[in-house]
């Protein structure tokens, strides 16, 4: 979690990252790892299909979340194929799944934004995931701000996909100046 990824590929090249990794620290891994992007080529990874699912997961789903939206504005997810508890010795009690996580070239599939602004939506944004974008934004936007920029106030966090908390952050950065 605290590796200098920039630091090691600057030694070698563009990393290819392969692991196992576990459940405990995955998410956290993953974010790091999104910081380090413009030093890895792509990363393979086997994690618990619970974490594969919210990494893939589409808009209006259970499973999509911040995570969802950081990777997927990142990098290109792909589930390559789910790992049967009997495959293991001893089998754990959980499918894993492997997946590859390719990063995007800024700016050609979403419009460029700072992530750290994005962060700070989508915390906002799922800090309470049965609340609608209108309550959980409170304090940061108006309805008719959150409306102006095409997005209904009234839905709840995990029906966006990553073009519309784009927007959001694009309007987040704008009433900062």
């Amino acid at each position: 979690l605290t590796f200098d990824f920039h630091a090691f590929a600057q030694a070698h090249t563009r990393l290819r990252l392969i692991g196992n990794l576990p459940y405990n620290i995955s998410s956290p891994l993953l974010f790091h790892l999104f910081s380090a992007l413009d030093d890895i080529q792509d990363m393979v990874f086997m994690l618990q299909k619970e974490v594969a699912d919210r990494l893939c997961a589409e808009p209006g789903t259970k499973s999509n979340g911040r995570l969802s939206i950081m990777a997927q504005y990142h990098c290109q997810i792909d589930h390559w194929f789910t790992v049967p508890p009997e495959s293991f010795d001893p089998p754990p009690k959980v499918d894993s799944a492997i997946i590859r996580l390719r990063p995007r070239q800024k700016g050609n599939d979403f419009s460029i934004i700072d992530t750290a602004d994005l962060n700070t939506v989508l915390l906002k944004a799922f800090a309470t995931r049965r609340k609608t974008l209108q309550n959980n934004l409170k304090g940061m936007f108006s309805a008719e701000q959150i409306i102006a920029a095409g997005i209904d106030p009234s839905t709840r966090p995990e029906t966006l996909g990553v073009a519309a908390y784009i927007k959001l952050t694009q309007l987040y950065r704008e009433s900062l100046s």
